[in-house]
C-alpha cells in the first residue's frame, strides 16, 4: 500500500461547490485535492440550469473565473409570473436595484475545471470506492481506488461536496444528523432546443393543466419545462406534443413568439425539498446538494451551494491564518440560516405555481388568491424579487 499523500483540505466532488471551494481556497493560499467519481467528460457534459444571483457572480469574480460569464451571460432585470394568461412582470431592478445573470451551470463547471487544471492542484477523476476515515479525528483521511490501485490522502479537513447521493453525508453516523424532506407528487419534463427564446426574460406560468417554465441558455438555445407525473414515460412526449402543451400553458402572448425545433435533450426530473442538519460532523463539512436540495422553481440550487462555499472558505482561511476555529464552529448554523430561507422561498414558489389539487378545491382558490395579491401589491412583488435575486451572504 502506498504511503498517504497529504493536503490541507480534501474535497469530495468536482461539481460547482467542490470546484469553487478549491479555487477560492487556492486564491487565499490554502491547498486542496479534489476526488471525483465520474469522468471529466461526464462532469462537463451534465445539463443543468443556471440563474446566478449577484452574490454568486461576485464569488466567481473573486475566484478569477468570471471573464466568459461577463461576455456570454444574459442579464435579467425581471421575470414574468403567468396567471390566467396574463403575466405579472416582477421588476427586480426597480424593486431591489439588483438583477440575476443567466449562465448555465455547465459553463460555470467548465470555467472552474479549466482554472483548476491550469495549475491550482489535482483533480482525481473516476475515484472509485471513496471512504472517509477518522472524520472526528485531528487528521482525517480519504481512501479510494483508481487505476487498479489503492490510494490514501491525509488532510486537516474534508469538504463533502458530492451531492445528494454522495458518500459524504452517508459517512456521518446514524443519529448524528436530522433530515427534513418534502417529496413533491410531480416532476418537470424538460426540453432543450437550439431555437431562440420566446421571451428575453424567464416566464413562470400556472395553468389548470399544470405548471410551465420558459427559460434559455443563450440567445439561440432555449430550455422549457412542463409539470408532469414523476413516472412519466418520455416516449409519450414527442417534441410536437411538448411544443403544443407549452403554447397552451404559457398563454397566447408567449405562444405567439415560441419557435419550435427538434429537442437536443429531454428528461424528467423529480422535485424535492431536503435539508440535513447539522452540516458538520467533526472535521467533515457538507456543502451544496450533499446537505440540501431545493425544487428548481426558485432557481436556488447552485446559488445555495455558492453561499455554503462562501461561509466554508472564510472559515477555513481564518483557521489557517489565525488558528481560530470560531468560524468553523459556526459554519453549520450560519449556512443553515440562509439555507432555510431559500428552502422557504423555493417551497412557496413551487406550491403557488404547480397544479396540486382539483381546480375547484379550496387549495386551488388559495393559489389564485395568492397570485391575485402578487399582481396587485408592490410589497408582495418586492418580497418575491428580493428572494429571487438572492438574500445577502
Amino acid at each position: 500500500m502506498p504511503s498517504p499523500s497529504r493536503t490541507q483540505v480534501g474535497i469530495i466532488g468536482a461539481g460547482p461547490a467542490g470546484l469553487l471551494l478549491a479555487r477560492l481556497l487556492k486564491v487565499h493560499g490554502v491547498e486542496s485535492v479534489i476526488l471525483e467519481a465520474r469522468s471529466r467528460d461526464y462532469v462537463e457534459g451534465r445539463v443543468r440550469a443556471g440563474v446566478l444571483e449577484q452574490g454568486t457572480v461576485s464569488l466567481l469574480e473573486e475566484a478569477g473565473v468570471a471573464d466568459r460569464l461577463h461576455r456570454e451571460g444574459l442579464i435579467h432585470d425581471g421575470v414574468a409570473i403567468g396567471h390566467s394568461g396574463h403575466p405579472i412582470r416582477i421588476d427586480f431592478k426597480g424593486l431591489t436595484g439588483k438583477h440575476v445573470v443567466v449562465y448555465g451551470q455547465t459553463e460555470v463547471t467548465r470555467d472552474l475545471i479549466a482554472a483548476r487544471l491550469a495549475g491550482d492542484g489535482a483533480i482525481v477523476w473516476e475515484a472509485a470506492d471513496v471512504v472517509l476515515h477518522g472524520i472526528t479525528d485531528d487528521r482525517p483521511r480519504l481512501s479510494w481506488q483508481a487505476g487498479g490501485e489503492h490510494h490514501e490522502l491525509a488532510c486537516d479537513f474534508i469538504a463533502g461536496c458530492d451531492g445528494f447521493h454522495g458518500v459524504s453525508r452517508q459517512s456521518i453516523p446514524p443519529g448524528a444528523l436530522t433530515t427534513y424532506e418534502r417529496v413533491y407528487p410531480f416532476g418537470w419534463l424538460g426540453i432543450l432546443a437550439d431555437v431562440p427564446p420566446c421571451s428575453h426574460e424567464l416566464i413562470y406560468a400556472r395553468h389548470p393543466r399544470g405548471f410551465a417554465l420558459a427559460s434559455m441558455r443563450s440567445p439561440t438555445r432555449s430550455r422549457y419545462y412542463v409539470q408532469c407525473a414523476v413516472e412519466e414515460n418520455l416516449d409519450a412526449w414527442p417534441d410536437a406534443r411538448i411544443w403544443e402543451e407549452l403554447k397552451l400553458r404559457l398563454g397566447p402572448a408567449a405562444a405567439a413568439h415560441i419557435t419550435t425545433g427538434p429537442s437536443i435533450e429531454k428528461s424528467v426530473a423529480p422535485l424535492r425539498s431536503f435539508v440535513a442538519a447539522p452540516m458538520r460532523h467533526g472535521n467533515l463539512f457538507l456543502a451544496g446538494d450533499a446537505a440540501h436540495i431545493v425544487p428548481p422553481t426558485g432557481a436556488k440550487g447552485l446559488n445555495l451551494a455558492a453561499s455554503d462555499v462562501h461561509y466554508l472558505c472564510r472559515a477555513l482561511v481564518a483557521f489557517y491564518r489565525t488558528g481560530s476555529r470560531d468560524q468553523l464552529d459556526r459554519y453549520s448554523d450560519t449556512a443553515l440560516a440562509r439555507v432555510w430561507k431559500a428552502e422557504r422561498f423555493s417551497w412557496w414558489m413551487t406550491t403557488m405555481l404547480h397544479r396540486l389539487h382539483d381546480e375547484e378545491s379550496f387549495e386551488a382558490q388559495m393559489q389564485r388568491a395568492e397570485l391575485d395579491y402578487l399582481a396587485s401589491s408592490r410589497a408582495a412583488q418586492t418580497v418575491l424579487a428580493e428572494n429571487y435575486v438572492g438574500l445577502p451572504f
